[in-house]
């Protein structure tokens, strides 16, 4: 495996700059080397970003609320709005994310559709 180091802004701004025009070509039309590259400049990339810009969130979600409120921030999505797209009422949504409620299936079904959550951890979680 190659390794590739990033030690600062300048060389994270040249590696990002690579891995795009890498990935302009088309994964089907990298040679195996190119292919190594790409990979190793993503993971020390990712690293950089993690470790020294401060992008890595800072926990993940545990619960089920956490993960909506984080997943309707992320589309800047209002509850309201969400509730419409669930075809919620209002009332209902908040009452599940409080948890005054308890999901139930048909709702699961909705985030995993509409959220995009992952249903491994809608099911943990439930």
């Amino acid at each position: 495996m190659m390794k590739h180091q990033i030690s600062s802004k300048k060389a994270y701004h040249e590696t990002m700059i690579t891995i795009y025009k890498l990935m302009d070509k088309g994964e089907e039309n990298l040679k195996p080397e190119e292919l190594k590259k790409l990979s190793a400049m993503v993971v020390a990339a990712e690293k950089y970003e993690d470790e020294v810009l401060g992008l890595k969130p800072q926990k993940e979600p545990g619960s089920i609320a956490e993960a909506v409120e984080l997943k309707m921030f992320e589309k800047k999505m209002s509850q309201s709005r969400l509730a419409e797209e669930l075809g919620l009422a209002k009332s209902k949504l908040s009452e599940l994310l409080s948890g005054k409620r308890k999901p139930d299936v048909p709702f699961l079904k909705s985030l995993y559709k509409v959220l995009k959550i992952d249903a491994g951890f809608l099911l943990e979680h439930a």
